[in-house]
């Protein structure tokens, strides 16, 4: 994993943080705190492209739905093809959330 690179007492602790929050809306109040608007919205927009990219939405589809780029788009397709598969659990994840929450 690239992100091993990283690996320490810090970046554990921003992941502990993260798994600390009990909603949606603590969630809101720690990345308002924590991260740029612009981080935010990235990080939103990579999520948002891994799901029109495993339906199987055209690139011209998700950067005109999305405003990503191109190659923000080939990136986030790379991770789902050749990375650690954790936009797939983290996708299944939300959506079993919602459907539960029907």
């Amino acid at each position: 994993m690239q992100i091993d690179k990283l690996r320490g007492k810090e970046l554990d602790q921003l992941f502990k943080a993260i798994l600390t929050m009990e909603s949606v809306e603590e969630c809101y109040q720690l990345f308002d705190d924590l991260a740029t608007m612009n981080e935010v919205q990235s990080l939103a927009q990579r999520l948002e492209v891994a799901r029109m990219l495993r339906e199987g939405f055209t690139y011209h589809k998700i950067e005109n739905d999305t405003g990503a780029s191109t190659a923000t788009i080939s990136r986030v397709k790379r991770s789902l093809n050749y990375g650690n598969d954790a936009y797939a659990m983290a996708l299944d994840r939300v959506q079993e959330s919602e459907k539960e929450n029907e």
